[in-house]
């Protein structure tokens, strides 16, 4: 029952009214969810780094030149002539010294032992991170509600990429080979575009609240979340169809556009010696890089549909975000182009992959928005 107040009571002295309570969503298990995020964002830029820094290893012919793992020891790189010379003479008993780099010197041979061991370091500092991170807050318990399982998936895959990444570089050390096989790459490259894809999702999610998050979804545009996501399977589809261009060196074959050293579709395309001709959809450069090629003018093709229906979307910063789609979109086609222009120049690959993880993320994050949309303010016009 409330309490009757005397008629001789003054205003200011009255109880101040309860400030309004958040709802049950939010009122446990919020965790640290912006300490998370900042550490995610971390992650995601060591990621892409990682991606990088791959790419780069890949075009200079250094993923090789290391022919053991060793996840711990490994961590140490030579640090004496002697240890540079056993090092050395392990790459020396590898089909791409034998067939390709007979010639080659010690101090040549740390040129592309570096860009390896770089590799591999970066990959050790992130499962660093990631351990140190989930540790923290796990033992601070700071971690919200229904997240301990998602965080640790991502160290799952972190530790399967290492995995993955040997299988890979085993490919390239026997028979006749003198570079991975492009199909382990391809691999290799998709699970790091799946936890960079992840951990963007992660991030945009931890931004808001549970509650705004709840409320948002109610608001969601269906079909537009079902075309953003058609979108980005299919730019993984590119992602890794670019991984089979680089994996066998297809993008320095046909340095020409839009025909393909003067013809739309190569030829002997289905021809790769002592190979049935399934192969050559793995190992012929000119079948690979006309796949690659007409995948990304249907990927354009469907990203301009898609844009077309974000414009439409009733919220202003779905739009822009489908903008920006389109705008890399555009931009990540000139680049392809220019890359097979330049026959897989170094400068123009690397950008072009950089290009990559750009699309990826803005795809993603369009895609955040469809299904959890921004309310604008009526006072300023905005949707």
């Amino acid at each position: 029952m409330v309490a009757k107040r005397s008629i001789f009571e003054e205003v200011g002295t009255a109880t101040p009214p309860a400030k309004p309570q958040g709802g049950l969503i939010d009122a446990g298990g919020k965790g640290a969810r912006r300490g998370i995020r900042l550490w995610l964002a971390l992650i995601f830029l060591l990621v892409a780094a990682m991606i990088v820094v791959g790419g780069l290893t890949r075009l200079t012919d250094s993923g090789l030149s290391i022919t053991e793992w060793k996840p711990v020891t490994g961590a140490l790189p030579p640090m004496s002539d002697a240890d540079w010379a056993t090092e050395f003479s392990k790459y020396q008993a590898s089909p791409q010294y034998k067939l390709m780099n007979s010639q080659m010197t010690v101090e040549e041979f740390k040129s592309i032992f570096w860009w390896e061991w770089g590799h591999r370091q970066l990959g050790r500092v992130i499962g660093l991170v990631w351990a140190v991170g989930f540790a923290g807050f796990l033992i601070a318990r700071q971690i919200p509600t229904g997240w301990t399982g998602r965080l640790l998936t991502l160290g799952a895959l972190g530790g399967l990429q290492g995995a993955i990444g040997w299988w890979m570089v085993s490919s390239g050390l026997t028979g006749e080979m003198v570079s991975v096989a492009s199909y382990r790459l391809a691999t290799h490259l998709g699970i790091a575009f799946i936890i960079l894809g992840l951990i963007a999702w992660y991030v945009f999610l931890l931004g808001r609240s549970e509650t705004d998050l709840l409320v948002a979804r109610r608001s969601g545009e269906r079909k537009l979340v079902g075309l953003s996501t058609g979108l980005m399977h299919f730019a993984f589809l590119q992602v890794l169809l670019g991984a089979l261009v680089a994996g066998i060196d297809a993008g320095r074959g046909f340095p020409t556009w839009p025909l393909m050293n003067g013809q739309f579709f190569p030829a002997d395309a289905f021809y790769v010696p002592g190979r049935p001709a399934w192969a050559a959809f793995f190992e012929n450069p000119g079948l690979v890089q006309f796949i690659h090629r007409m995948s990304g003018y249907l990927l354009f093709a469907f990203g301009v549909v898609v844009w077309l229906r974000g414009r439409k979307s009733a919220y202003q910063a779905t739009q822009a975000a489908f903008n920006l789609v389109m705008l890399m979109l555009v931009a990540q086609m000139t680049l392809g182009i220019f890359t097979a222009l330049t026959a897989a120049s170094p400068h123009v690959a690397i950008t072009h992959q950089i290009g990559a993880i750009f699309l990826w993320v803005l795809i993603i994050r369009a895609r955040h928005l469809s299904a959890y949309p921004v309310a604008g303010s009526i006072r300023k016009g905005t949707a």
